[in-house]
Formats: C-alpha cells, sequence, structure tokens
C-alpha cells in the first residue's frame, strides 16, 4: 500500500510539473471580429526555444471584414520591439485556423491582423486577435 501512494504522489507530482511546463492563454478578439474566439499555448522545445500553437473558431474570411484583405498575419512583439511577421494564419471553410511557430522569446504578445500581403513588414491596424505570452521557466 505504501509503495503504490508513493507511486501516486510521484504521479501526481510529474503530472503538475508537465501541466506547468505550457502556458495556455486565451485570445481577446477585436471590434472587427466580435465572434472570433481562439487560444495560443505555450511550451519548451529541447533547446529552450518557445514553441506556439495558435487555434481559432468563428474567424469571418478576411474577404468578409470591411475593408475587405486578402489574408490574416501572425505577429510576434517583445516588450519594446517592433512586432515581427511570425507567418500567415489560413482559415477554413468552418472559419477555423490553426498557426505553429517556434520563436527564442519568453516573453512576447502574439496578435493576428487583417493584411493584403501575407508578407507586410508592418501590422495593419486591423487586429482581430490578441494574447500575452509569458513562458519563463
Amino acid at each position: 500500500m505504501r509503495k503504490l501512494l508513493t507511486l501516486l504522489t510521484m504521479f501526481v507530482l510529474l503530472a503538475g510539473t508537465i501541466a506547468l511546463a505550457d502556458t495556455q492563454v486565451k485570445l481577446r478578439n477585436g471590434d472587427m471580429t466580435p465572434a472570433a474566439d481562439g487560444y495560443v499555448k505555450a511550451g519548451h522545445d529541447r533547446n529552450g526555444n518557445t514553441d506556439y500553437h495558435i487555434s481559432v473558431h468563428h474567424l469571418a474570411m478576411p474577404t468578409q471584414l470591411t475593408p475587405a484583405k486578402s489574408n490574416y498575419v501572425v505577429w510576434i512583439q517583445r516588450p519594446g520591439q517592433s512586432p515581427e511577421n511570425a507567418g500567415m494564419l489560413k482559415v477554413n471553410d468552418k472559419l477555423e485556423g490553426t498557426f505553429d511557430s517556434t520563436t527564442p522569446y519568453k516573453q512576447f504578445d502574439v496578435f493576428v491582423t487583417a493584411e493584403d500581403n501575407p508578407k507586410a513588414q508592418m501590422p495593419s491596424s486591423l487586429e482581430v486577435l490578441r494574447g500575452v505570452i509569458n513562458n519563463e521557466k
């Protein structure tokens, strides 16, 4: 019985440690997309970088926005730094989308904007989702 309790305690502690390794943040939606819902999950890879996964639902097609745009772009921005284009967020016919990437940063804002060009150098003012990641070890 004592061994079973010890094993159970170790399992609970290990599960708690694993759960703390991942951060999940709900993304706030903007005025342009009031029905949009999403989250970003962040964790550490074996090199200490931050892996992050964005999942969105009920996000209107960018062509349906006013003004209409051609795509959504994911941006990351470290405190006090300029935003960086992380890539394009594709939305399917069910108005769902995902995006996965890795960054060396531990603390950063992640946000999605509607853009005409997926390789935009600076984000437009058409922000649709935003969250803040703090993935310090």
